[in-house]
């Protein structure tokens, strides 16, 4: 079997430990030191999925401006651009710098260089950052960091789940705008808080990858005022 050759390392700020990126053929993995593989180049059809499914709950997505926490291997921002209109805007907020360098190098082609594409903006730095500062200024936030709400990894976004940044998310989306939050398994108390801060929820499951794969599940949870 072809092994994997490691590519590059880098810190996750906040001392969240060391991210790795390794490469194996055509494929491309992502791990964390110690705590094993966050994402796989072959399985990203539940990313796909988060924004696919979110552009669907979008009443019109001609001009529709969305935020992405978590630019990961870049599939979740390649579907929605594939998915949404020539005049919208999208805006990536990725904690490590290195992830964006990745995503402009080697891992570029595997979404096809989503970052290429003038409807995006990146902000390199916590997405919590970008939330306490916007008011009903997006459409859709779109929530793909660490392993979801129940999987921490990385503690520091204990506050993005919890009732604190679920709130400062319902206050940046606009009336009737969506936050879709993946996560790598189900979290009824998660459920629960969405439904607090006054978000309308639906849950679903979805595959890692197409129609095979573990389930992973999607969080749809609109402001309804």
């Amino acid at each position: 079997m072809t092994p994997w050759i490691l590519l590059d390392s880098a810190p996750v700020p906040g001392n969240g430990g060391e991210l790795r990126l390794y490469q194996r053929g055509n494929e491309f993995s992502i791990k964390i030191q110690g705590r094993g593989e966050l994402m796989n180049s072959r399985m990203h059809g539940s990313e796909d999925a988060l924004a696919e499914q979110t552009c669907v709950r979008l009443a019109n997505t001609d001009h529709a401006r969305m935020l992405i926490g978590g630019l990961g291997m870049g599939f979740t921002l390649a579907a929605a651009l594939r998915t949404l209109g020539a005049q919208a805007q999208i805006v990536v907020a990725e904690l490590v710098p290195a992830v964006v360098t990745w995503n402009k190098g080697p891992l570029g082609e595997c979404a096809g260089n989503p970052l290429q594409d003038l409807r995006v903006t990146v902000r390199e730095g916590d997405v919590a950052r970008v939330l306490k500062s916007e008011r009903q200024a997006y459409d859709a936030i779109l929530l793909d960091v660490d392993n979801g709400p129940e999987g921490l990894t990385h503690k520091a976004n204990d506050w993005l789940y919890g009732v604190n940044g679920l709130t400062a998310a319902y206050t940046a989306l606009r009336p009737q705008g969506v936050l879709a939050v993946w996560s790598a398994g189900p979290d009824q108390d998660f459920s629960q808080r969405l439904q607090k801060v006054g978000f309308d929820v639906e849950m679903v499951r979805v595959r890692a990858h197409g129609t095979k794969g573990a389930w992973h599940v999607i969080w749809f949870a609109r402001r309804v005022v």
